[in-house]
């Protein structure tokens, strides 16, 4: 070959005598291809260095190994939550194995709703990792209709239909706050996530189921909703001390709001954990560096990434039904509480 120009599928396909289409069977494995052709193709292959890229893949596999990562928040929220920045890491991670690409979609409006709906009409991408999914929310159905492969984190309710991979909220919260009772703590408040999504639901479940065991009634006025940020955690805080001044420990949903709580009760001259015990909800960088290092619940959320992107892996390349896993949560107990 002459010249510094790269081998292409065409390159490979008139040294070995055959059709592009044919080239492309060997390249994805396909059993529909002679012996004899194969062992042309690949002395071809071999002879011209040929490195096989997405497109020629795509002939015949009708893919474009390349999936997109939707989530459905600005990008202030993604910059400053670190469950969004372990769960890129899990799934970059995971399609590196499998050398797909990653496609990374902020959806914040209706312009970008449709652009990602062109991108999957004209199957720019082989499937959908759907983040942040809330109840109301039409973009998981219009992903069914169009029959592309798609896993949720998380679940819109207990009757999803569409593959995804959740975190065991409920007991997860469940466990924290058997903890707070169990040290002997009687007003322990809630500070939910978003009720409009299964997360939120699932961990004030967890809160009521934990009451309930121990024969302590849940009070409703302790239970302000949040929206997993530190500014609404710290708001949340402000309300329930306003009605429940007696409180005398917090679950929050997630550790971005358990640092906002730990700053409003800063505000209100409580001790922590003499006056009021503080849990979270994630275990991330944050709760190691809290004052003081906050008890909190861990959910792997790198793993929830890593077994999305396989989740989704297996269905496009391999046909793989739709799969639904939960993965364990445990307590990690420091000196919040």
């Amino acid at each position: 070959m002459t010249g510094n120009r790269r081998p292409t599928i065409k390159t490979v396909a008139a040294r070995a005598g055959v059709g592009r289409t044919t080239v492309s069977r060997v390249v994805n494995g396909s059993e529909l291809v002679s012996a004899d052709a194969r062992e042309r193709v690949l002395a071809a292959i071999k002879e011209l260095n040929y490195v096989p890229n997405s497109v020629a893949r795509g002939l015949v596999t009708n893919r474009t190994n390349a999936v997109a990562l939707v989530i459905p928040e600005s990008e202030s929220r993604l910059g400053s939550e670190p469950f969004f920045a372990a769960l890129i890491r899990g799934v970059s991670g995971a399609l590196a194995e499998s050398r797909t690409q990653l496609q990374l979609m902020l959806v914040r409006d209706q312009a970008e709703r449709d652009q990602l709906t062109e991108s999957v009409a004209t199957r720019r991408v082989d499937g959908v990792l759907l983040v942040s999914v809330h109840s109301e929310d039409r973009l998981p159905g219009i992903l069914e209709e169009m029959g592309l492969p798609t896993v949720l984190a998380g679940r819109r309710d207990a009757g999803e239909r569409l593959s995804y991979v959740n975190s065991d909220n409920a007991g997860g919260a469940a466990a924290a706050v058997r903890h707070l009772l169990g040290s002997g703590r009687r007003r322990v408040a809630t500070i939910t996530g978003p009720l409009d999504m299964d997360v939120g639901r699932s961990r004030l479940a967890g809160w009521r189921t934990a009451h309930t065991e121990a024969g302590v009634p849940a009070a409703e006025l302790l239970v302000e909703a949040g929206d997993f940020t530190e500014e609404g955690g710290a708001n949340a805080m402000r309300l329930l001390l306003e009605r429940a001044p007696d409180l005398d420990a917090v679950f929050a949903a997630s550790d971005l709001m358990a640092v906002g709580a730990l700053a409003e009760l800063r505000r209100w001259k409580r001790q922590v954990p003499g006056d009021v015990a503080v849990v979270g909800f994630e275990d991330s960088v944050l709760a190691r560096h809290t004052n003081p290092p906050l008890t909190t619940v861990r959910q792997p959320v790198e793993e929830l990434g890593r077994t999305m992107a396989r989740i989704l892996t297996d269905i496009t390349q391999h046909g793989a039904p739709r799969q639904q896993t939960t993965l364990p949560t445990e307590l990690v107990v420091r000196e919040s509480s």
